[in-house]
């Protein structure tokens, strides 16, 4: 792989956290709080308006300074040099992986970044001209609804960062609603469609290939839907399309003008790409100096990462503290947990970030890995999540670790969206807040956090045995700049576990294979092929289900 060498996995430090392991298994958190009295100020970094509290991990000033000589170990800080540069690091697609090319500053004179400026630049003026009612449909028309077609990366991204910010929503010559469509079977478009007028629709094409069948589908349906209703005219395409993706070729194949063009590079990960063009959805909602505050935000901890010393380096200590919890006390399961409704889509952006990215078994030596790698991640808007999987983390028989996340400030009565209601919101935001703490608090300390003089009386259905581990992370506010540094920091997490694992977290060999598959068997369905001889009993036996009259 080019001249990044094999690190190999340094095996007395490894030891040192096993041994440590074994004792903090018979240890609780509870006894940790009481032999450390001040383990939230040992065990919590500031990073601007970001507050990281991992004092409820189930570690002592031991285990911390071991994980750090870890990593050191696995020449971290070398492999964070080869991230930020044109290294192929993704040595199986021989890629480098720059996605922190996409929130660079214009000042940088570097060729790429100069590169992606020029793109976004075309994608600002873009914004302002929808958002100035400029751009219009093929009767002329303003247009008031803008649909993205894209599936993973192109989709998970720009849904969770346009519902998170939906409080900087800007206001345009006329309302402006942004869609999302991903699923191949249209049945979100179906429901979509008989809401939308065709004469004011913009459907935004997002696809890194070109190539992807579920988003090319859909864009097919859509195209015949406009056809259908304003005739087969040249300016359907040109009017009521824009294309996100590396392959202006196929783009133009397709039927989409130059000028509704934006390009994004090979070098650039699907669900990294949120920063890129493929993030205008963000961009048409928040508009352009939101879209430049979320990159803003991400360069900051672009930077922290790399300068930090470890010890206080959130993206480290947050890797190395899955790393503890996944590898040395067997908890492989995750659960990231807001504390706002605004973050609904958070989790399962997370899920393609984290398991698509460091879900593999085989190491850069092309031999197994040595240990299990990334766990089952999942979570839920923490208030519904209550009365919905608590019951497990509380009193099931699984080990789980969770991510707790809220803002401090939200609702400000200045707002005047808020104005009239404000006190009234900002007591339920306090009382998400009280609850946020409340179950962290519940998770660690088990019986403990609960009255004392009621514990006695308690039948054993009731107790609760604590000692599950949580990150707390608070932000002052959500915002632009503060969601860009919170996604920003999960990119850099996942990176520093693939570098503890020695895997490739920028490739995704496994979603490959099925695809190619569902092509196989996709003519037999449609019965332009008979023979079903190659195939298994159990697909050969749901076929005939199928095809059954």
């Amino acid at each position: 792989m080019s001249n990044i060498e094999q690190f190999p996995l340094q095996a007395d430090v490894a030891q040192q956290l096993k041994q440590l392991a074994a004792l903090q298994k018979n240890i609780h958190l509870n006894q940790l709080f009481e032999s450390e009295k001040n383990r939230f100020e040992q065990y919590s970094v500031q990073y601007q308006d970001l507050t990281f509290d991992f004092s409820k991990h189930r570690i002592d000033q031991a285990v911390l300074q071991t994980l750090i000589q870890f990593a050191k170990s696995k020449d971290l800080g070398q492999w964070i040099k080869y991230l930020f540069s044109e290294e192929q690091i993704n040595y199986t697609e021989q890629r480098a992986a720059m996605h922190w090319a996409l929130r660079q500053p214009i000042q940088n004179p570097h060729h790429v970044v100069k590169a992606v400026h020029e793109q976004l630049e075309r994608m600002y003026a873009l914004v302002e001209k929808i958002h100035a009612g400029q751009y219009r449909g093929v009767t002329g028309e303003v247009i008031q609804d803008v649909v993205n077609i894209g599936v993973g990366g192109s989709d998970l991204g720009p849904l969770m960062v346009t519902h998170a910010l939906s409080d900087y929503k800007v206001h345009t010559v006329k309302p402006l609603n942004v869609h999302f469509v991903s699923t191949m079977d249209g049945s979100q478009l179906s429901e979509l469609l008989h809401q939308l007028r065709p004469e004011t629709t913009l459907f935004i094409i997002s696809s890194k290939s070109f190539g992807t069948i579920d988003t090319l589908s859909n864009a097919q349906t859509v195209r015949q839907w406009l056809e259908k209703a304003l005739g087969q005219c040249e300016g359907i395409l040109k009017n009521h399309f824009i294309g996100v993706s590396t392959k202006p070729e196929k783009m133009s194949a397709w039927g989409i003008t130059p000028d509704n063009q934006l390009l994004l590079w090979d070098w650039v990960g699907g669900r990294y790409s949120l920063w890129s063009c493929i993030g205008l959805p963000i961009a048409l909602t928040i508009g352009v100096n939101g879209f430049k505050q979320l990159l803003a935000g991400a360069y900051a901890m672009d930077e922290h990462f790399q300068q930090a010393d470890f010890s206080e380096n959130l993206p480290v200590l947050m890797a190395m503290l899955g790393v503890w919890n996944n590898n040395f006390l067997n908890i492989q399961t995750h659960a990231v947990l807001p504390y706002d409704g605004r973050l609904k889509y958070f989790a399962a952006y997370l899920q393609q970030l984290e398991m698509e990215s460091n879900g593999k078994s085989i190491q850069r030596n092309n031999e197994k890995v040595e240990y299990d790698t990334c766990p089952i991640l999942w979570g839920e808007v923490g208030p519904n999540a209550q009365h919905a999987f608590y019951q497990l983390l509380h009193q099931g028989t699984h080990a789980v670790s969770c991510d707790f996340i809220a803002p401090v400030h939200r609702y400000n009565a200045n707002q005047f969206t808020y104005a009239e209601n404000a006190e009234a919101l900002v007591e339920q935001h306090h009382l998400a807040l009280s609850n946020c703490l409340a179950q962290s608090r519940l998770l660690a300390f088990g019986n403990q956090a609960l009255k004392q003089e009621e514990l006695s009386d308690l039948p054993k259905y009731q107790q609760y045995e604590g000692n599950q581990p949580s990150t707390t992370l608070l932000m002052k506010e959500l915002s632009p700049y503060s969601l860009g540094m919170l996604i920003a920091l999960y990119e850099h997490k996942v990176f520093v576990q693939s570098v503890m694992w020695n895997i490739n977290p920028f490739d995704q060999w496994g979603v490959e294979k099925g695809k190619e598959i569902a092509n196989q068997l996709l003519p037999i369905l449609n019965q332009q092929q008979h023979d079903l001889s190659a195939l298994d009993a159990s697909t050969q036996g749901l076929i005939k289900v199928l095809l059954q009259k």
